[in-house]
């Protein structure tokens, strides 16, 4: 008798830890199957469910350059760092690689992404081109193609303009501009968000503030490099967030403006804990092993993808060591 109780006590315990092992199995839910369809309400992303979301992610570099990282293997070991979020920069300036050749790297970042059950930006680099209105004709073709291709997926967002710089204003070129970019993503996608640049390398989101656009499903850039912008950079931000402005940090370094230079980590934590207050989301720049400090990755990590702690950066560790927090 003794040994059937002890058969069938040894027998019941087989069964739960094969139950527990089963259950263990069983995957988490992906940041897009957690949140659903994302949208803006008042100041913030929400969830399908009207929950704050805070966007926490990678930028690629421009992948015309470093199109080697636009892999399913790249954006799983960022994911798994804790990281939500892929934005692919596609340059928009011929002069730094823009080619509709470069429309294939783009549809296989927002593939990958998908599969892993992430959110992803795709990302309309103005940069040297300084106005948006620059290559406007491009960008409409851009958008017509991306919103026709995606207007049915929840994880997409579309960043018309990423740093208008130089002699540009808000009124005079980067609204119009917005409104013409909206109203053909609005053609055929009507629900997922759309991402608008602000003056100075988008900084200036007090400016937009005071004039804003009048769709709805809008947020606003802030770019910052933390080395160089400080407390005047926060101040926009705090006014642009009293004043009911959604904002989200598209772009950001915890080094200067350059993408180089010495990390500030004092200024670095003042970020976070102001884009930790309001709920607003951030996505680091670069995923590359360039050799400079925004560069995530190490100079002599040869890897595309597979990536641990040890093929991090000084600046890829700080910032991935955020995303928990």
């Amino acid at each position: 008798m003794k040994k059937i109780i002890r058969l069938s006590g040894l027998l019941l315990f087989i069964l739960l830890a094969c139950a527990f092992s089963d259950n263990s199995k069983i995957k988490a839910a992906t940041p897009v199957e957690k949140w659903g369809r994302l949208r803006v309400s008042s100041t913030n992303i929400v969830s399908e469910s009207g929950k704050k979301v805070q966007l926490k992610g990678v930028s690629t570099h421009g992948i015309a350059w470093f199109p080697q990282y636009v892999n399913s293997s790249c954006f799983r070991s960022f994911r798994k760092m804790g990281a939500n979020t892929i934005r692919l920069a596609l340059y928009s300036d011929p002069g730094a690689g823009f080619s509709t050749k470069l429309y294939k790297n783009v549809e296989d970042g927002v593939k990958y992404a998908t599969e892993l059950g992430m959110y992803v930006i795709i990302d309309w680099h103005i940069l040297s081109d300084g106005n948006p209105k620059k290559y406007q004709k491009q960008a409409l073709k851009f958008f017509t193609h991306f919103a026709k291709k995606y207007k049915k997926q929840k994880n997409v967002l579309y960043e018309i303009c990423n740093e208008p710089n130089g002699d540009v204003t808000w009124k005079r070129d980067i609204k119009p501009y917005a409104n013409k970019v909206i109203k053909c993503i609005r053609k055929y996608d009507k629900k997922n968000i759309i991402i608008v640049g602000t003056p100075t390398w988008s900084q200036d989101v007090d400016v937009a503030a005071q004039s804003p656009l009048k769709q709805k499903n809008l947020v606003y850039t802030l770019h910052f490099y933390a080395a160089t912008h400080t407390d005047s950079i926060r101040n926009k931000l705090k006014t642009a967030y009293a004043s009911g402005l959604p904002v989200l940090v598209s772009e950001f370094n915890i080094c200067d403006a350059s993408g180089n230079g010495n990390i500030d980590k004092g200024s670095a934590k003042k970020w976070m804990k102001l884009l930790k207050q309001y709920k607003i989301g951030y996505v680091a720049w670069n995923v590359s092993n360039k050799n400079e400090t925004s560069a995530l990755l190490r100079p002599s990590c040869r890897k595309t993808g597979g990536f641990t702690k040890k093929n991090l950066s000084k600046t890829g560790k700080w910032i991935t060591g955020q995303w928990k927090k």
